[in-house]
C-alpha cells in the first residue's frame, strides 16, 4: 500500500475547505465561538475538530477514511489487524489485558512494567506473577528480563494465561524478546507487549527489532512518543488469532472516548505516513547527527552519555559523572531553557527526534545549552545512596485483589512499614513504574527507595500521605 497517503487527514481537509456552518458538536463550530486570546493558537487547528459526520466516519465502527488509515497502519506494520488510539498506550494496554485475561487467570508480568499493565491485570482481577528484571551495565538502571527467569516463571506457572512484557523500557535498553516469545508460544501461551517507546523501530537496521516483527501477539505503541503524532495518540497492534478481535474491540469501545478527536486521528495518519516513507537515506542522515550529537554530550566536563549497546539511539540517557543527581543536572538545564524527559538520582534521560535528510534541528542549540549547565555542576562530596532492588526471579502478591478490597486501611510511618502489605500504588513519574502496588509486601529496599526519593524532590504519583512521613497499609 502507498504509504504516502493520508486518508483521514485529507478528507478533514476537505471538509474544512468546504466552509461548513456548524449546527453540531463541539461547541467552539469550528473556532468561530472561542476566546480571543487564544485563537491565535488554536485557529487553524479548531477547524479540523469535527465529530462523526457524514464523510468523516466513525472511530468505533470505522468504514471509510479511518478504516482505510487504519488498514495503512497494519499494511505498514504486517499485522492481523491495526487501531488507532486516542486515549494513548494505556487505553491499548488495558484493552489486551481484559482481552486476553479473566478472574484469577494467572499472568507473567515483567515487574518494571508502567502502571497502565499493573491496572489492567487489577480490573482483570488476575493472580500477577511478576518477573525480576535485569539490571543494565552500568548497575542503576533496570532493562527486559531474561529467558531463563521466562523459562523458570512458566515451569512453575503452567497455567499462565499470558506473558506481558516491556520491550524496550524507558531508556530504549532491549533484550531477548524473539527467543521469549518462542518459548512462552511453545506452552501456547500469548506475549502482551508494551512498546511504547518502540513505535519507530521498524525504520531500518539503525533501530532494534520491533515486538510486531518478533512475532507478539498484541503490541502497544505510544505513537506519540518519537513520531509526529499529538499527545495521547496511540497504536494496538494484533498479531495472531490467540486473541479474540471481537473481544479486543469491545474493550476499546469501553474504554475509549465516545468523542475521539478528530485532529488526534489526524495525526495519527500522519505519523504512519512519515514513518512509512522514511527511508534508508534518512537513516543514514539521522545516524551522523546522533554520533555527531552524542559525541558532543560525551567529551563535556562532569558527564557520561552510556553506550547504546544495541538499543534505542533516539535515547540518549547522560550519567551525572561528579557524583550529583539527575535531579540537580535537570534543574540545571530547565534554567538553560532546555527540558529533558526524566531524571531519576543517576541520570537525566533525553529523547532524540527521528528526523528525516535535510530537516533542520536544534541539536547544536542543545548541546550548547547542556555545556553550560554541565559547567554549573559542583562535584559531590559523594554521590546518591539509592538502593537497588535484590529480587528473586518471580514473586506473587502478599494478598489477592479479593482479600484486599476487604480489609481495612490504616496509616503507618513510612520509616515502620517493611514487611507490611501495601494499599496503595506509589509510583516515581516518569517513568511510571510502580514501586509499591496494592497487595505486594513492601520491602525494606523499597521503603528505602521512597525515603531516598522524597528527600530529593522527585515527582511520585499516589502515596498522598507520603510528605507526611506515612504510607497506607491493609490492616
Amino acid at each position: 500500500m502507498d504509504q504516502k497517503r493520508t486518508p483521514l487527514y485529507d478528507r478533514l481537509i476537505h471538509h474544512a475547505e468546504s466552509d461548513p456552518v456548524s449546527f453540531h458538536v463541539p461547541g467552539h463550530k469550528y473556532g468561530e465561538v472561542f476566546p480571543e486570546k487564544a485563537k491565535r493558537y488554536f485557529r487553524e487547528m479548531l477547524k479540523l475538530d469535527a465529530t462523526e459526520l457524514t464523510g468523516l466516519d466513525d472511530l468505533h465502527s470505522p468504514e471509510g477514511a479511518i478504516l482505510e488509515a487504519e488498514e495503512l497502519l497494519g499494511s505498514l506494520y504486517s499485522s492481523r489487524k491495526s487501531y488507532f488510539l486516542v486515549n494513548g498506550s494505556t487505553v491499548g494496554n488495558l484493552a489486551m489485558i481484559l482481552a486476553t485475561l479473566g478472574e484469577d487467570d494467572v499472568v507473567l508480568v515483567q515487574r518494571n512494567s508502567h502502571k497502565s499493565i499493573m491496572n489492567g491485570i487489577r480490573m482483570a482481577k488476575a493472580h500477577p506473577v511478576f518477573l525480576r528484571p535485569e539490571i543494565g551495565e552500568d548497575g542503576k538502571i533496570a532493562g527486559g528480563v531474561s529467558l531463563e527467569t521466562v523459562k523458570a516463571a512458566i515451569e512453575a506457572f503452567p497455567a499462565a494465561k499470558a506473558l506481558i512484557l516491556t520491550y524496550p523500557n524507558y531508556f530504549g535498553m532491549v533484550y531477548e524478546l524473539g527467543a521469549i516469545i518462542e518459548a512462552a508460544h511453545s506452552r501456547n501461551i500469548p506475549v502482551l507487549v508494551d512498546e511504547a517507546h518502540g513505535v519507530h523501530f521498524i525504520a531500518g537496521e539503525f533501530f532494534p527489532t520491533s515486538a510486531v516483527a518478533l512475532g507478539a501477539d498484541a503490541i502497544v505503541q505510544s505513537a506519540h512518543k518519537t513520531l509526529p503524532a499529538m499527545t495521547m495518540g496511540a497504536f494496538l497492534h494484533i498479531n495472531s488469532t490467540r486473541l479474540s478481535l471481537e473481544k479486543v474491540g469491545e474493550y476499546l469501545a469501553t474504554l475509549q472516548s465516545s468523542s475521539p478527536s478528530y485532529p488526534l486521528m489526524a495525526s495519527l495518519d500522519l505519523a504512519r505516513s512519515y514513518l512509512g516513507t522514511f527511508k534508508c537515506k534518512d537513516r543514514q542522515a539521522l545516524a551522523g547527527r546522533i554520533t555527531e550529537f552524542r559525541d558532543k554530550i560525551g567529551s563535556m566536563p562532569n558527564l557520561d552519555v552510556l553506550p547504546v549497546n544495541g538499543g534505542d539511539p533516539l535515547k540518549l540517557t547522560i550519567k551525572l559523572a561528579g557524583g550529583q543527581t539527575g535531579y540537580d543536572f535537570q534543574r540545571l538545564l530547565e534554567e538553560e531553557g532546555l527540558y529533558s524527559e526524566l531524571a531519576d538520582p543517576y541520570h537525566v534521560l533525553l529523547v532524540l527526534p527521528l528526523l528525516k535528510q535535510g530537516m533542520s534541528d536544534r541539536l547544536d542549540e542543545a548541546a550548547g545549552k547542556i555545556k553550560a549547565a554541565a559547567l554549573k555542576l559542583v562535584p559531590a562530596i559523594c554521590g546518591p545512596d539509592f538502593p537497588l532492588f535484590v529480587q528473586k526471579p518471580f514473586s506473587t502478591m502478599a494478598a489477592g485483589f479479593h482479600e484486599i478490597s476487604k480489609m481495612d486501611e490504616v496509616k503507618v510511618p513510612l520509616a515502620e512499614a517493611a514487611g507490611q502489605i501495601c494499599a496503595e500504588m506509589i509510583i516515581p513519574y516518569p517513568p511510571g513504574v510502580p514501586l509499591c502496588m496494592p497487595g505486594v509486601r513492601i520491602r525494606q529496599e523499597e521503603v528505602e527507595q521512597l525515603l531516598f526519593l522524597v528527600s530529593h524532590g522527585a515527582k511520585i504519583q499516589g502515596g498522598s500521605l507520603l510528605q507526611e512521613g506515612l504510607l497506607k497499609i491493609i490492616k
